[in-house]
């Protein structure tokens, strides 16, 4: 069976270049921002946004246990500020996960309105032939809200600038799914 959550580290593999700029627009327990840090490696450059402390100190946790490279700034700030932090063209892959903090209050989950914010802005900050991965979690009402907006806001980029891919499971809607988006 397809593992969306490995078919969208696949596809940021692909976009990657060690030594750039990679962006963990959600947090959470740092798995993510882990992932990205190895990935750049010691020359490259991490940002990662969570808006809770507890999501800062397990990430900081999860970085030194595993001896990630010092190559990351951790930012207790919304996703949606990122412009405030990252210079437009600057970052070559960045990574969504949307939802709540795992094994945390599930009534703190990113909102659609913030979201929506920031993946537009994202698209606007990434570097030509740059990648972006929404994962969207519909099995809870915010999730859901999310999913659709997200999905009728980037249908509407132009396709000569981007190309954006939607990957889901058809026959289980309330299975996370995925948006890869590219910048031409």
């Amino acid at each position: 069976m397809l593992d969306l959550l490995d078919t969208e580290k696949h596809f940021i593999l692909s976009h990657l270049v060690r030594g750039c700029t990679a962006v963990d627009f959600t947090m959470g327990n740092g798995n993510d921002t882990l992932f990205l840090s190895r990935s750049v490696g010691p020359d490259g450059k991490v940002y990662a946004f969570d808006i809770q402390e507890k999501a800062l100190a397990s990430t900081e946790r999860l970085l030194s246990e595993h001896n990630a490279p010092r190559n990351y700034t951790l930012i207790k700030d919304s996703h949606h500020r990122a412009k405030d932090y990252i210079k437009e063209g600057s970052f070559r892959v960045g990574m969504f996960n949307l939802g709540y903090l795992p094994g945390s209050d599930k009534s703190v989950t990113t909102l659609h309105e913030t979201t929506l914010e920031a993946v537009k802005a994202a698209s606007l900050l990434l570097e030509h032939s740059g990648c972006i991965t929404v994962a969207v979690y519909p099995g809870h009402e915010e999730g859901a809200v999310e999913g659709r907006m997200l999905e009728e806001m980037l249908s509407s980029y132009d396709r000569k600038s981007f190309c954006i891919t939607g990957l889901r499971i058809v026959n289980s809607p309330s299975s996370p799914f995925v948006f890869l988006i590219e910048k031409k």
